[in-house]
């Protein structure tokens, strides 16, 4: 929604992972990787922006990169995986 493109969204059977396929990455628009860094996954941003915002509601999970138009896919894919939920901390305000 932010980035301005629309993502479909994969469900897996196990209800714990989906991928989200964007078929455009407004990130990479003008972007060129030179050949020695054909292994940076430049728009990793957003798996860590997914990760963080799961964070704040208790989620902790694995995101990672599958495809990227930059390496040649027709597509983006983002895999999101669960991989517990957290419980929430109080800390006594006493002292």
């Amino acid at each position: 929604m932010f980035l301005g493109v629309q993502a479909e969204i994969i469900a897996y059977e196990d209800n714990k992972a989906f991928s989200l396929v964007l078929p455009d990455n407004p990130l990479a628009d003008f972007v060129v990787l030179p050949p020695q860094y054909h292994k940076l996954w430049y728009s990793n941003v957003l798996c860590g922006t997914i990760r963080g915002a799961l964070e704040m509601i208790n989620m902790k999970v694995a995101c990672t990169f599958k495809k990227d138009t930059l390496r040649g896919h027709e597509t983006n894919e983002i895999r999101v995986e669960l991989i517990e939920i957290l419980k929430d901390k109080y800390e006594d305000d006493e002292m």
